[in-house]
């Protein structure tokens, strides 16, 4: 039987570990939180639950997975967020996958909570992720804050029934100030490559992100959070640019 290590990074995060650890607690031979110095109840409520709980400063999302998945005790690492939590269709399939694993990672479909209310639409269901694997055939790349797992060509993947639990924003100011952060470091992301934003782009953008997401993508059919998660959306489209032609600006001066 395959033993997998449950792999954990968190900041402030009393109101969700809880939650993510009991979830994963009968699936697990092995968990660790790796912390980037909390100020809440985080520390104490993992040291209750009786993980590995690992401090070490946060340096960016991608820098701090890697590092996170050096501490796993065993190859195979399941990665989850803090506010994530697996729904029990899912834990049963990973319980076969440890008693006869075909391939070398697991795509897993996720499931978002919006302030009390479960998305399918938008864009934002199935949002496939692959988040158990073998460490030692991928790693995780991407470009800050999004980062994604990328397996080796010569890896197999396949697919896990059942859904990670997603409990996103409780507020819908939760959500504004995760679009402020994110679109800081998307903004800057952008600047380092080179990029630029121009005014079409900063009108458009927004308009063309809604429009898809709202309409193409069916977020109507999510009711009132649907159509507040699409306009949320495309303002964090357009923060993004107008704070990527910003840093341009003041490059200048």
């Amino acid at each position: 039987m395959e033993k997998i290590s449950v792999v954990i990074i968190t900041f402030n995060e009393a109101r969700n570990i809880a939650r993510c650890l009991d979830s994963v607690r009968d699936i697990a031979d092995d968990i660790v939180v790796v912390d980037s110095f909390s100020t809440d109840q985080t520390k104490e409520i993992c040291k209750l639950k009786g993980v590995r709980f690992i401090e070490h400063a946060f340096s960016g999302h991608i820098e701090q997975k890697n590092w996170a998945i050096s501490q796993a005790k065993y190859p195979f690492v399941l990665s989850l967020d803090a506010d994530e939590a697996l729904d029990a269709t899912l834990r049963e399939s990973i319980r076969e996958a440890k008693k006869n694993p075909l391939f070398d990672g697991y795509y897993i479909n996720r499931l978002t909570n919006y302030c009390g209310k479960w998305i399918k639409h938008c864009g934002w269901y199935p949002d496939k992720k692959l988040r158990l694997w073998n460490s030692n055939k991928g790693k995780w790349d991407g470009t800050n804050p999004h980062d994604r797992f990328v397996m080796d060509k010569t890896a197999k993947t396949g697919f896990l029934k059942g859904d990670i639990l997603h409990y996103s924003y409780y507020t819908l100011n939760d959500h504004l100030k995760q679009i402020n952060y994110f679109s800081d470091i998307n903004a800057l992301e952008a600047f380092k490559k080179g990029k630029k934003a121009g005014i079409l782009k900063i009108i458009f953008s927004p308009v063309i992100k809604f429009k898809r997401d709202y309409f193409l993508k069916l977020g109507f059919l999510d009711g009132y959070h649907g159509f507040i998660i699409c306009a949320v959306s495309a303002f964090a489209s357009f923060m993004k640019y107008a704070k990527l032609r910003e840093l341009h600006k003041n490059s200048k001066s």
